[in-house]
């Protein structure tokens, strides 16, 4: 292949949500103002209700107007940042931001191969976000108060019937031979599904996001006390001892920050020194998240945090979203559930955390309940994914080797052995 038709490969992409070949992604979002623009040539394009409120709130503050000129005005003008292969811009200003939101805010994901848009907002934002004015745009609390609302509209829609249009077995339906052999299981044998129903029984996007796993699918064949077990479906990020309370999470090395990360809870102190085991999920796998002990429920917390932060030390590094999987852990949004387990790992922590679009953590089980391993904690509702689990320093843990060159780990699968 000659050297210019190289694919313009993003390596910090992982897990599928967004095409690792980044013109694949300029090529999504010139289709998208270029269909903007044509319906503009023929008619008034009305902003929904809630993306004219953030406009209005965007032009009514001159911190937060001069911050979303800036975050794009910063983003450089050179490959990979600049004009598409074809000479179509990229998305440069708020106001097209605010168009093409506005397009997206009524349609569930298509599936279009390994160049598939899994994250549609996160497509949009994915440049301003690695700018210093985006950093401070995102972190701002009213910023993310009005991304919640137009994420709220999302999911609504994704929840709704109109959303399984693209549950089919077209080319670009999520039933299709591509999507299929993406998942890289037998979808039919795996996962609850009905093909003699429309849709495979599912009721809407959501519902086929948060799909769930035949009985005897994902067995817990490791039940005892002195095993802790994965939580999620998901590949290895992290396996760090000696983590401390308070920590320069900002920098690129990206330390784990125990008071940052759970909220200064109270039961921070315990966990000081201890170890932390994190973990992403992947677009086309399994979204619900187990219990990886027995034990009892002490305590939940949901955090509203961030939908669109990353690190402020990566910037355009190549693998920012990758690396700031560790910082968003005291930023983003989240859920964390404590658990008092049986044996030897007694209080633990469980950290839910949403990386971008809708982010829903919902949590399925209450303050007291008993679990069993592999029991339902809560699932994902849409978007990226990445979970943490917090030990103490009295937890003596000897990591289980994931078995494959990509750290990928199932569902219930021995994650550590607790040692004397």
């Amino acid at each position: 292949m000659p050297a210019d038709s190289q694919p313009n490969v993003i390596h910090h992409r992982v897990g599928g949500w967004l095409p690792k070949d980044h013109s694949a992604l300029e090529r999504w979002i010139s289709k998208r103002v270029a269909r903007i623009e044509e319906r503009k040539e023929k008619e008034e394009i009305q902003l929904h209700p809630v993306i004219e409120e953030f406009k209005t709130f965007i032009e009514g503050d001159p911190v937060i107007f001069m911050g979303f000129h800036q975050m794009f005005e910063q983003i450089p003008n050179k490959p990979p940042y600049g004009d598409d292969a074809t000479g179509n811009p990229q998305i440069r200003s708020y106001l097209v931001m605010l168009e093409v939101l506005n397009d997206i805010l009524l349609e569930a994901p298509q599936f279009d191969g390994e160049h598939h848009v899994s994250l549609p907002i996160n497509a949009i934002l994915d440049w301003p976000m690695g700018t210093p004015a985006g950093y401070q745009m995102f972190t701002n609390k009213e910023v993310n108060q009005h991304f919640k609302k137009i994420l709220d509209v999302w999911c609504k829609f994704l929840t709704s019937g109109d959303s399984c249009a693209v549950l089919d077995d077209s080319d670009k339906g999520w039933f299709g031979r591509v999507a299929m052999e993406a998942m890289e299981v037998d979808f039919v044998q795996t996962y609850v599904c009905d093909t003699s129903k429309p849709h495979w029984g599912f009721t809407s996007w959501d519902s086929f996001f948060t799909r769930q796993f035949r009985p005897g699918a994902r067995p817990v064949d490791f039940p005892q006390d002195d095993v802790v077990t994965s939580a999620c479906e998901s590949t290895i990020v992290a396996r760090v001892s000696g983590v401390k309370e308070r920590d320069t999470f900002w920098i690129k090395e990206q330390p784990y920050s125990l008071a940052d990360m759970l909220h200064s809870d109270e039961y921070v102190p315990q966990f000081v020194g201890g170890s932390v085991y994190q973990a992403f999920l992947a677009a086309t796998k399994y979204h619900r998240w187990h219990s990886p002990v027995n034990g009892t429920i002490k305590r939940i917390v949901n955090l509203a945090g961030t939908y669109y932060a990353e690190s402020p030390a990566m910037g355009f590094d190549p693998i920012a979203p990758n690396h700031s999987q560790a910082f968003i852990t005291t930023m983003a949004a989240r859920a964390l559930i404590f658990i008092d387990a049986k044996g030897p790992v007694g209080l633990l922590c469980f950290i839910a955390v949403g990386m971008g679009d809708v982010s829903s953590c919902e949590v399925t089980v209450k303050d007291g309940q008993e679990v069993k391993k592999g029991d339902q904690l809560g699932m994902f509702h849409f978007g990226g994914s990445t979970y943490c689990l917090v030990f103490r320093p009295e937890v003596n843990l000897s990591w289980v080797d994931a078995g494959n060159d990509k750290g990928e780990v199932k569902l219930n699968a021995p994650i550590a052995k607790i040692t004397t």
